[in-house]
């Protein structure tokens, strides 16, 4: 049986690496499009709760880019379960139960969502230099674009952590 199992995945190639990619992250940006309103409630601060509202319409686009990319390569547009972001959000969502009514609660749904563009960003980041090996300049340019607005975000998350948020998670508490 191993050496079956071994014939088998010798014959993958870095095409199906990609295409085992964008199903992760097509997964996790369906799974993110669902966590965001839930995050933007819980939120106290308005700016925070903007920022997620913000990251959920751009998370749409981005969704929309992923189907190009899918049609680029004359497949459907499917998810692949993602353990790695179903975790994170799992642990988002027990900031937004721990942390209800807390003056933490904004500093902990900012690191949430930091875990979340982490990990967006590494992934794009790796989906952007296979399709680069593989020629595939237009798939570049949308994965490209994506990896853009998740960085943002990312930007955008820390200011509001160093602007405020953190700080008032400290002073309120005490």
């Amino acid at each position: 049986m191993p050496a079956k199992q071994s014939a088998k995945a010798s014959s993958k190639d870095l095409e199906d690496l990609f295409l085992d990619g964008l199903k992760d992250i097509y997964y996790a940006e369906k799974k993110i499009l669902k966590a965001l309103p839930k995050m933007a409630k819980g939120a106290e601060s308005k700016d925070v709760a903007a920022a997620f509202e913000k990251h959920r319409m751009e998370t749409e686009g981005q969704v929309e880019r992923l189907e190009q990319v899918f049609d680029l390569l004359d497949k459907p547009a499917r998810g692949k379960t993602c353990p790695a972001i179903d975790g994170i959000i799992d642990e988002g969502s027990e900031v937004l139960e721990e942390y209800k009514g807390s003056p933490a609660i904004d500093a902990g749904l900012v690191a949430a969502a930091q875990a979340v563009e982490h990990y967006e960003i590494a992934r794009y980041g790796t989906l952007i230099a296979w399709a680069e090996q593989l020629g595939m300049s237009d798939a570049v340019s949308l994965l490209q674009a994506t990896l853009e607005e998740e960085t943002a975000t990312d930007e955008a998350l820390n200011a509001l952590g160093e602007g405020g948020v953190n700080q008032r998670a400290m002073a309120e508490a005490a």
